[in-house]
């Protein structure tokens, strides 16, 4: 069922039951933080690898103090500018967070999701919701209540209906060690932005998964999805397919396009990504082509996301 009832949900959250809830990045498969089986539940419901971690979603920055066991000062500074917003911080977790939450990590990725329906949600309920996206493992992301309802909608009682998300990515995940800001995924905050407080890096991969956006196949379509160098010059040495393409600027080409955006805007790139993705997954092509984006910005995010989701050429 999908509404925008918010003490509805809430009750749903205090049973242990799982609700689909929307922020500004992508909707989240939501269930109480601190109650284990609700926890399982989420995992079993995505068909989620017991080894990738969850996002522990709280009502304000004040809040990270009972969840975590320390927090940095330049990760505290951070937390005052860009929450609410798309930017979460892995941080050392205290003894009030589950391990199955963390899969086993002694750290916790914390964020104060900005939508106001889940803020609301957030400040009514006595405890943090652990909300992965709100789909089946390894498939696209939802950026609309009804996309969890085609993808969920049989297996959870209720989608808190927020609108269409307006970044349409996932946060940017981050570690903040000594002054300098370690980047696990690239998301709705840039590292421009970041470069504002401090030196930014990106982490070097560890055989643990700490953090959410970490495994090399992600954001899958059901059919192939393909990056290449050149569209058209891709469709003229391979002419025996349907393709559809997905298009970061207008153009004309002998396929069918999804557009992401008429001048190559990267924000409304990212906003329309994943919605694009699934039309284009739903169209009557056998295969989805695309191009590198430019890796600045935004841009970063959406590389990473169409990378993970392609198929080798």
């Amino acid at each position: 069922m999908i509404g925008t009832d918010v003490a509805k949900a809430a009750a749903l959250l205090r049973e242990g039951k799982l609700v689909g809830i929307p922020t500004e990045t992508v909707y989240g498969l939501a269930a109480n933080a601190l109650n284990p089986e609700a926890i399982s539940s989420i995992y079993a419901v995505k068909n989620r690898p017991s080894f990738n971690p969850l996002i522990l979603h709280i009502a304000n920055a004040e809040e990270a103090e009972k969840y975590a066991l320390s927090i940095p000062k330049l990760a505290s500074e951070l937390m005052k500018h860009f929450c609410p917003g798309p930017l979460s911080i892995l941080l050392p977790k205290s003894d009030l967070v589950p391990d199955l939450v963390t899969a086993g990590s002694e750290k916790v990725v914390l964020r104060v999701p900005n939508h106001p329906l889940t803020l609301r949600l957030l400040s009514e309920v006595e405890f943090p919701l652990a909300a992965p996206s709100a789909n089946m493992s390894n498939t696209v992301s939802p950026t609309s209540a009804s996309h969890v309802q085609q993808g969920l909608g049989e297996k959870i009682p209720y989608i808190l209906d927020g609108g269409s998300t307006i970044v349409g990515l996932e946060s940017t995940i981050i570690e903040v060690i000594g002054n300098e800001i370690f980047v696990l995924r690239d998301g709705g905050i840039t590292r421009e932005e970041l470069e504002k407080f401090g030196e930014v890096r990106q982490m070097k991969s560890t055989k643990q998964v700490q953090s959410p956006g970490q495994l090399s196949k992600h954001y899958s379509t059901r059919k192939p999805l393909l990056l290449v160098e050149d569209i058209e010059a891709y469709i003229s040495m391979h002419p025996n397919k349907i393709y559809s393409v997905l298009l970061f600027e207008e153009k004309e080409i002998n396929a069918t396009k999804h557009l992401l955006s008429k001048d190559y805007d990267l924000a409304e790139i990212a906003n329309n990504l994943f919605g694009k993705m699934r039309e284009a997954d739903e169209d009557d092509s056998e295969a989805i082509l695309v191009e590198p984006i430019q890796e600045v910005g935004i841009g970063r995010a959406v590389a990473d996301r169409l990378k993970r989701a392609s198929v080798k050429n």
